[in-house]
Formats: C-alpha cells, structure tokens, sequence
C-alpha cells in the first residue's frame, strides 16, 4: 500500500460560512462544491442553491468540508459525535509572524506565537466549527 495524499474531511454546520472563513482568513480557494440535489458539482457557489460539500486548496493543501446531515449517513462513526476535534491539523507555513499578525486583528481565538523547544515558532487557532488549525514555522 502506497498513501500518497491526506486530505480531511471535516463535518462543519453551514458550507458556504466555512469556505468564507477559510477564504477570507487564509487565502484558500474554493476548488469545487456539490449542491444539496447532488445532481453535479459547481466551481463556484450559485445564489440559489444550498450545499452539501466542498474542496478549498491553498498551494499544496486541501480540505474538504462536509455538511453534518450527508457526514452522519457517510460517516457512520460519527453518529452521537459533537462537531470539532481533540486533533489540531498542523501545517507548515513561511513568514508565520506575518501571517499571526494578521489573524490577531481579526475575531478569531488563538493561541500566543511561541518558539518551541523542538525548533519550530508556532501557533495554534480554532475555526468556526471547533476544528484546531495549527501554523508552524521552523527557526532559522
């Protein structure tokens, strides 16, 4: 067996305010969506239509965010299970005291930028839907 590419898939409340928070606050972009009728997939969200799923990517990541109603019956571990996670999803980034500078101005809770003493200079945030993103920039 060869994994190849890790892509979480998150059960969020409202498709559209998740892709927005990721777009807005990380400069992700929406790759594509399926409508609630899940008769196709949509590059772009439409005025009219509700959504069930969609993939976002900013340079080599990729989330999928799926509404609770459709991850419930996907996913039939998750029944009885809360939204949110006691996972942080950990990514590498470049210019991280930029980066925290932006989201402290912004209404979203996070933690301090510290150094650790494994080398990396870190962060870690919630997202609207309890998920633990965390940043992390090694120390030259």
């Amino acid at each position: 067996m060869k994994i190849s590419k890790l892509s979480p898939n998150f059960e969020v409340s409202d498709i559209r305010k998740t892709v927005a928070f990721y777009t807005e606050n990380f400069g992700f972009n929406l790759i594509m969506a399926v409508p609630e009728t899940q008769d196709g997939i949509d590059q772009t969200f439409a005025e009219n239509k509700e959504y069930v799923y969609a993939m976002i990517q900013k340079d080599n990541v990729e989330f999928m965010f799926q509404r609770s109603d459709t991850f419930k019956n996907d996913v039939v571990f998750s029944k009885g299970l809360n939204i949110g996670a006691t996972v942080s999803f950990y990514m590498d980034v470049e210019g991280i005291k930029e980066f925290y500078q932006d989201l402290k101005s912004r209404n979203i809770e996070l933690t301090e930028l510290k150094t650790t003493w494994y080398g990396m200079q870190e962060f870690y945030l919630k997202d609207l839907n309890g998920y633990i993103l965390g940043f992390a920039e090694k120390v030259d």
